[in-house]
């Protein structure tokens, strides 16, 4: 068997891991020119995502740093957590820079026999070589062609990223406290460096560093890195595939960054993809556009219902910004005190929707 992936960004290397893992043939396609990853820009990968990508596809203990715990704060309580995940000391979620992730896959990839590299070639014709073609890039002409029909929503806002370097502490704490001006995000990377994403309603600020500093409780900062910044939208294709070609990854769907749910989303399915084809190999069943189809079937609206959940959360606390009351706050603070449901929304952070 032989698979074509499209793009060279942290999903595609990360299907193309799995893929070879498995001793099918990986041919990825990226161009001559690869842009540098944002340096600030950190993922969060939950424990059972970490548990499937150190088993499945690489081990990365070496560069993630483990969260024991969760606060959410509002500014209408400031002083009061919203919400408080954590699991009897254990770990919760993992945190790890692109950079980081991205140099471990390309270098496990490079020794690979399964795995080879090319550039761009403006003939698609090659595509009936292969017995699966998986698109991530956004450029490509198939992109436009194919993958053109699409829920998007802009939120007229900026995410914005950076490092804090610090002193040294135990740091095993994430903390996202909802701002008048938008969700801002400290994720421990390291005892002594904090990854910081501030996501800005509807307006670019150039006051970044003092609202860090004002919001900031825990750390003694010594550095501030340089800032980065994006602009933030939600997406979700209508078609998952065409024929034997198959949308992956932020191609696919893109989500608020707010939960820190996006690459889970595109982990886990890496790991339904995977169940499928290893399946029909077991089988002896043909690797061919049945997989896409059963790849939609599986995953469209599981994905379309965690997308508008992360999206239901941002409109929430953006009408209680709007509104300036703490009463839908102190309505979640008082749900989280019930331990039922305070596992229930713990073990949806981790596996996704429940259905």
């Amino acid at each position: 068997m032989r698979v074509c992936i499209l793009g060279a960004g942290l999903s595609s290397l990360t299907l193309a891991k799995a893929l070879v893992n498995q001793n099918i043939y990986v041919d990825l396609y990226s161009k001559k020119k690869v842009n540098l990853l944002n340096k600030s820009r950190t993922i969060g990968i939950s424990k059972s995502n970490i548990e499937f990508f150190n088993d499945a596809i690489i081990n990365v203990d070496k560069i993630a740093w483990k969260l024991k715990k969760i606060e959410i704060f509002s500014d209408n309580l400031r002083e009061e957590k919203l919400i408080n995940f954590e699991n009897n000391n254990n770990e919760l979620f993992s945190i790890i820079r692109n950079q980081n992730l991205f140099e471990v896959l390309e270098k496990s990839l490079s020794k690979d026999k399964y795995f080879k590299r090319f550039h761009f070639l403006k003939n698609y014709n090659f595509f009936d070589d292969y017995n699966l073609v998986i698109n991530t890039d956004f450029t490509s002409s198939i992109t436009k062609k194919y993958f053109s029909k699409k829920i998007l929503k802009k939120y007229n806002s900026f995410a914005y990223t950076t490092i804090l370097k610090h002193e040294k502490i135990e740091n095993d704490t994430a903390v996202q406290i909802f701002t008048k001006l938008g969700p801002l995000a400290f994720l421990p990377i390291s005892k002594k460096e904090t990854s910081v994403v501030y996501s800005f309603y509807n307006k670019k600020n150039e006051n970044i560093i003092d609202l860090i500093k004002q919001y900031n409780q825990k750390y003694k900062i010594l550095k501030i890195q340089k800032i980065n910044s994006f602009e933030l939208k939600s997406l979700s294709l209508r078609s998952y595939y065409h024929e034997n070609i198959l949308a992956f990854g932020d191609l696919l769907h893109r989500i608020h960054p707010l939960a820190g749910q996006g690459f889970n989303m595109t982990i886990r399915d890496v790991k339904i993809l995977l169940e499928i084809i290893v399946s029909k190999q077991s089988l002896g069943l043909s690797i061919d556009s049945s997989v896409n189809y059963e790849f939609e079937n599986e995953l469209k609206h599981k994905n379309f219902i965690f997308s508008n959940g992360i999206d239901l959360v941002h409109e929430f606390f953006n009408f209680e910004r709007k509104t300036n009351s703490s009463l839908l706050s102190k309505s979640i603070q008082l749900l989280n005190k019930n331990p039922k449901i305070n596992k229930f929304f713990t073990k949806i952070a981790d596996r996704g929707t429940l259905v």
